[in-house]
């Protein structure tokens, strides 16, 4: 597991993904009983079968799990044993909020922190994780723009800032006298954790009485299919949202409704 660590980062792998890699090769070792060397093809069948059937994961847990094993008996032991074919991943589509609903979400925030965290996942699409190490010397007010530093893939990117959110920003930290450090923080001046933003969404969410399930992912998924609506360029929309393939951010051509919407149907023009 430390040469598997180790590997994962070198070649640049999130703290998330390292972790992540590590467990499943973990669990995968626990259910063997054997030593990596001695793992053959059969084993890796098994256990992804134990999984699919037995445990009755999520094919998308099944995907991970596979994706892990991969990198660590292929990529670095060189067995080439993970070639088998597991199902298909289902691709849903994400789930949005309509901009009535962003309007109402908005309209309950009282507490002001809450208020500036929410408006800023929703007008930048920038990920939770990313909201939640940013640092005020990373926010250019003036002009509008904020730097993600070190995001997914260690890529620094730019991101938007609203007229709105900009103003509640300076006011927000002119009110603290501060010029550096995490821009949202909690106690001891650390910055927030994933479960307190989590749960000011979705609080947020049940005040405005959205029966949706609302999370800060949400809000990007919100922010992009809002852009698309808007005309906005599906290649500054992945450049915003740090897709580094186009692909990904074409799902949003199939959330959006505006377009659908402007479609008459063939008996219309009889």
């Amino acid at each position: 597991m430390k040469q598997l660590q180790t590997e994962l980062k070198l070649r640049g792998f999130s703290e998330r993904t390292v972790q992540t890699y590590l467990y499943q090769n973990q669990k995968f070792l626990e259910f063997n009983h054997k030593k990596p060397e001695e793992i053959q093809e059969i084993d890796i069948k098994e256990y992804l079968g134990h999984m699919l059937s037995d445990k009755k994961d999520a094919h998308t847990s099944v995907a991970l799990a596979k994706a892990a094993l991969k990198f660590y008996y292929d990529e670095i032991l060189k067995k080439n044993i993970v070639t088998l074919k597991t199902p298909k991943l289902a691709r849903k589509l994400p789930e949005i909020l309509t901009k009535e609903e962003v309007k109402r979400l908005l309209t309950t925030l009282t507490h002001t922190k809450s208020r500036i965290i929410i408006k800023l996942l929703y007008s930048s699409g920038i990920r939770l994780s990313e909201c939640l190490h940013l640092k005020i010397e990373d926010l250019e007010l003036g002009n509008k723009i904020g730097w993600v530093r070190g995001g997914k893939g260690n890529k620094d990117r730019m991101f938007i800032l609203s007229e709105d959110v900009s103003a509640e920003i300076l006011h927000y930290i002119n009110a603290q006298n501060r010029r550096s450090g995490y821009l949202f923080t909690g106690s001891g001046g650390n910055h927030l954790t994933p479960r307190n933003i989590q749960k000011m969404v979705k609080k947020a969410a049940q005040n405005a009485g959205i029966q949706k399930q609302i999370t800060p992912h949400k809000l990007r998924h919100s922010f992009a299919t809002h852009l698309l609506e808007s005309g906005t360029d599906i290649r500054i929309i992945q450049e915003l949202l740090g897709h580094s393939n186009l692909q990904t951010t074409q799902i949003y051509t199939k959330v959006s409704q505006q377009q659908l919407r402007k479609v008459k149907s063939p008996l219309d023009s009889l």
